[in-house]
């Protein structure tokens, strides 16, 4: 409900003198027509996850002082539609990983496109009123007690200028709201020079009474811009045109109506973005936007209903849930066109997405997406296949080669409705041709792993092949290669990609049993400290401990490298309980239990290879230590333990509290585990229902029935969810 001047004024005093800490709340700040959000919205918190920790007894080491905490998970608050084209969300500063810092009190202006890879936060705006500023100096303070947001809402007051923002989005639109204290000197400002990322020319301009268009280019990316005001416009002003501080100034009318910006966004044309506007919101009001944003996100998140758990388990479970949904990210316009990987505008009947985050997601996350979504999952296949056909091969991200996995493990989930003869094409020239995806694919092939420079004293940030990072997962990329091959008939291929899947084996030192660096000539690297991490020297982005056990496509074959199960077990354990080193330091690892860090994806497999041993208990151990531990926890309740890279650190909880886990991406099998609540269903597009029971509060995992049936080992075959049934764990 819309509060009284003087209240306001109260509340803003208040906000800037009191020493109390308010924790951001969800959304409710809304006209009395609409209705506070309910149902599954209530538990989805946005603002989960943009906290860091900031204790060194967590975090594993006290952080540089330049450093903030351990990133957090760098997730942004603001609005957004599930896999939308705009993310609209605060800036409290730039070049940063969402370009939110939750402990920030300053806000610089509310951007339009986001990830949480220190990339994108397009087109920022920013509502402000009296006196002129200089151009680079537009900024306001502002209190949590005044910040809300919940899925496809987001509002604050700015203390410095009196106004109060309010966004909501659709796909490829933000509407923003602001109510100005002051009815003169209302402005609004375009920061077009600033983004994320570095910004090479932007322009605007008026485009009649009372709207703008425009664009703002950075690098090969040009995003377009159509924007209508409520009002119409005084004048708009370029400052600095050319500088790093350069902006635009749109001055309205003295007024005491709230004044309504419209922005439609497209990265093909500003006509497009036009079109997306007068077609995704129209005349429509802002409350109905939101209120169809809140339809969007609850269908979405309904479709997974657990009971029993603690609030705050049910709170992490669907904010990890609605952030596991955020990207990839639509780039098709209404139309169907979309700006391709050479920059050429194409014309398709599929929606065109970027790439998702594939070192990271590939994991859990995407095939999330899939379960729940599998028509956005058949468009980014198709995505990746444009692109595979116009470079010649399929896009990876980071690292690694695991549109493998995604692809190989969708299909074999049922999403089926792309030429998989092509993209299978694709995948086998991404296997065995260099200079696409896989660096260093000759190397591998011949010598079955990829070598590692002799350096005599490697630092955390030297830089090499990241050899055995590399080796590792295309052992496992040529897994997934191979199940597809398999599935086709090509039974050549399946037994050569069978056979280098095998190659992990081959930076196995039995020695130390450790996964470790190996030279041109074959002979261990020296010196070796399984504990001491490596930005990519010889791992990526981990340590000797944190790769070892990560062969999740043969589980049996790594355990028999250790000599069979009763070593496997206590290496498994010293691993949980070796001390991190807290001299040890390295961005995007931390958060540690032992050597075991969850801070960052290339162990997340690990706690559950107790289950290859028959020792299913150790890992429920391990991974309730985790789920408590690592989410909801530092500030306010709101941390994670580590970056959410794109939803990954989400996934892994949606996945871990519900009893499910796709223990190997390339396979269509799930590993059983104790879930935190007592019954979870998941409701799938087909109709059909699958339901998870666990009576009793025992955290122990005793038996598995299928259907009224006891299940044979730990995994449960992706069928169930296609056909529907009942899932029952019961505990000791």
């Amino acid at each position: 409900m819309t509060k009284p001047k003087s209240y306001l004024i109260l509340l803003l005093a208040w906000c800037a003198f009191s020493c109390a800490k308010t924790t951001p709340q969800t959304g409710n700040d809304r006209s009395a027509s609409t209705p506070a959000p309910g149902g599954h919205l209530q538990y989805a918190n946005p603002f989960m996850g943009t906290a860091p920790f900031n204790d060194p007894k967590t975090i594993g080491y006290a952080p540089p002082k330049d450093w903030r905490g351990v990133w957090a998970g760098l997730v942004f608050p603001g609005s957004s539609l599930p896999n939308a084209m705009v993310q609209l969300s605060p800036i409290t500063e730039f070049h940063t990983g969402a370009g939110y810092d939750y402990e920030d009190s300053v806000i610089y202006a509310f951007a339009h496109t986001n990830k949480g890879h220190w990339n994108l936060c397009h087109l920022p705006v920013l509502p402000v009123s009296g006196t002129a500023t200089t151009a680079g100096n537009y900024s306001s303070r502002f209190a949590k007690a005044t910040e809300k947001a919940s899925p496809g809402f987001y509002g604050v007051t700015l203390q410095d200028y009196g106004v109060q923002v309010q966004l909501t989005s659709t796909l490829r639109c933000g509407f923003h709201r602001y109510r100005y204290n002051q009815p003169e000197n209302r402005r609004i400002v375009f920061k077009l020079a600033q983004s994320n990322e570095r910004v090479t020319n932007w322009n605007i301009e008026k485009a009649g009474e009372a709207a703008v268009q425009g664009f703002q280019e950075t690098g090969r990316q040009t995003v377009y811009f159509y924007g209508a005001l409520s009002e119409n416009l005084q004048d708009l002003e370029v400052q600095g045109k050319g500088t790093k501080d350069g902006l635009a100034v749109l001055r309205l009318p003295a007024g005491s109506k709230p004044v309504e910006l419209r922005i439609g966004i497209s990265f093909v044309s500003v006509e497009n973005a036009k079109l997306n506007l007068e077609q995704e919101i129209g005349s429509r009001s802002f409350e109905q936007v939101r209120q169809q944003a809140e339809k969007t996100w609850e269908a979405l998140l309904s479709k997974v209903e657990v009971k029993g758990g603690t609030p705050k388990q049910k709170q992490m479970f669907y904010s990890c849930l609605y952030r596991s949904f955020l990207w990839p990210a639509l780039r098709s316009d209404l139309n169907g066109e979309y700006r391709d990987v050479k920059g050429t505008v194409v014309k398709a009947d599929f929606n065109y997405y970027t790439e998702p985050s594939l070192w990271d997601t590939y994991r859990n996350k995407d095939l999330l997406i899939g379960m729940l979504t599998p028509q956005v999952t058949t468009d980014v296949i198709k995505s990746m296949q444009d692109v595979g056909n116009k470079t010649g091969f399929l896009p990876t991200f980071f690292h690694g080669d695991h549109a493998s996995a995604l692809i190989s493990g969708s299909y074999q989930r049922g999403i089926t409705n792309f030429d998989v003869k092509d993209v299978y094409r694709l995948m086998l020239r991404n296997a065995n041709l260099e200079g696409g995806a896989r660096p260093h694919i000759a190397e591998y092939i011949q010598k079955g792993y990829i070598s590692t420079t002799q350096v005599s004293n490697p630092e955390v940030e030297t830089k090499d092949k990241a050899g055995v990072s590399k080796t590792l997962e295309y052992a496992f990329d040529d897994y997934a290669v191979a199940q597809l091959a398999k599935i086709l008939n090509d039974t050549a291929t399946y037994r050569i990609m069978m056979a280098r899947s095998k190659n992990y084996k081959n930076l196995f030192d039995p020695g130390t049993k450790f996964m470790r660096g190996r030279l041109d000539d074959g002979s261990w690297v020296k010196p070796f400290d399984p504990k001491y991490p490596y930005y990519e020297y010889m791992y990526r982005e981990a340590n000797a401990w944190q790769v070892s056990f990560f062969a999740p496509h043969d589980m049996p074959g790594l355990i028999a490298l250790y000599g069979g199960a009763a070593p496997f077990e206590a290496k498994l354990d010293s691993l949980f309980t070796v001390p991190w080193n807290p001299n040890h330091i390295a961005r995007n690892v931390s958060g540690f239990i032992g050597q075991y860090c969850h801070g960052n994806q290339p162990d997340h497999e690990t706690p559950f290879s107790y289950y290859f041993i028959g020792k299913p208990e150790k890992s429920q151990r391990r991974l309730d230590e985790i789920m408590e531990k690592f989410y909801g926890m530092g500030k306010d309740g709101l941390g994670y333990s580590g970056m959410d890279d794109a939803g990954e650190m989400s996934a892994w909880y949606v996945f871990s509290s519900t009893g499910l886990y796709p223990y190997s991406a390339a396979d269509a099998k799930y590993l059983v585990s104790v879930p935190l609540f007592d019954e979870v269903r998941w409701k799938m597009d087909n109709g059909k229902v699958v339901t998870i029971k666990k009576p009793g509060t025992g955290r122990s995992l005793n038996t598995i029935k299928v259907n009224g049936k006891n299940n044979q080992g730990y995994f449960v075959d992706h069928t169930i969810f296609r056909e529907g049934g009942q899932l029952e764990i019961t505990t000791k």
